[in-house]
This record gives C-alpha cells, structure tokens and sequence, in this order.
C-alpha cells in the first residue's frame, strides 16, 4: 500500500519545485464582462482595483487604487486610465496605458533603458501587431486594430513579462 502513496506524492513534489514564488500584492480582483463574442472565455485578463505595489505608485498621491492587470510573471504592472480598452474609439479618449515595471532586484542602479516593445497577438490568430514605447516602460497610448482578447509579449531593457488586454468594440 505505501508503495502507490510515494508514486502519487513523487509527481506533486516535482512540481512543487518547479514554480518560483511570484509576489503579487493583494488586491480586489475585478470580474471582467466578456467583450463578446470575439472574446473567447480562455481570455487571463486580470483587470485588478486595489491598491498598487509600493514599487509602481510613484509620482502618485492619495489613494493609489487604480484599474491594473499584471504581468503574468509580477514584472510589469499596466496602469489603465482608459477602462474599458476601446477599438477604434471614436469619442475623442485615448486608450493610456501607463507601463510600471519593477525594480530589478539586486541592481543598485537601472538597467540601460530601451524601448518597450510590444508584441500583441489577437486569441485565435496567428498575425501579431507590434507597438513601441519609447524609452522602456512609462506612459503610452495603445491602439489595436480589432475587438477583442489580446495576448501581449513585452519586451524591455532585457526583460519579459506577458499579460492579457481586452479591446472591446465601439458603442454606436
């Protein structure tokens, strides 16, 4: 009998050591209406609305709890002043994202900065889009080309996280 007990608890052990802990904040974690029928459920957007992380609320007053998802690594946070993300707005707002990324551990000065590339691909097809933030990550403005559930590799000063964005189309 013990012998299929130390089969079973091998494979829970071996993935054990395999994930890294990833420190989050605790935040409230908001349940995202679907976009439609473009936005399939597989869809990880993770639009949080508590606080930010002491490391991503600089330059911020008061009450820090904004609209931000994660990096799925805990690397980059997005900022979203624009909520809902819009495809082709048409109401004048722009779609600003601002792109916090966390303090390097171990590094006493910052990392050479280079552009934020980020290379988006739409869930269910294969042709990415690829937008640049000058300077590494900061304030932008992020337009995609259609509706729906867009998977985001960023890229910066020897860095990558990836995180899920929801476009919705316009109203009207």
């Amino acid at each position: 009998m013990s012998v299929p007990r130390r089969v079973l608890l091998a494979p829970v052990l071996l993935l054990a050591g395999c994930t890294g802990p990833v420190t989050v904040p605790a935040t409230t974690q908001t349940t995202v209406p679907a976009a439609g029928p473009s936005v399939l459920a597989a869809c990880a957007e993770r639009v949080e609305t508590g606080r930010l992380p002491d490391w991503a609320d600089a330059g911020f007053t008061g009450d820090t709890s904004m609209r931000h998802v994660f990096g799925a690594r805990g690397e980059i946070v997005a900022i979203l002043f624009a909520y809902p993300l819009v495809h082709d707005r048409g109401d004048g707002a722009n779609n600003k994202i601002l792109w916090v990324a966390r303090p390097e551990a171990g590094r006493s000065e910052p990392a050479p900065r280079t552009p934020l590339v980020i290379t988006a691909t739409r869930d269910g097809t294969g042709a990415p889009v690829v937008r640049e933030v000058d300077g590494g990550p900061g304030p932008s403005i992020v337009d995609l080309p259609a509706a729906g559930c867009w998977r985001l590799r960023l890229d910066w000063s020897g860095r990558t996280d990836t995180m899920d964005l929801v476009y919705r189309p316009a109203s009207g």
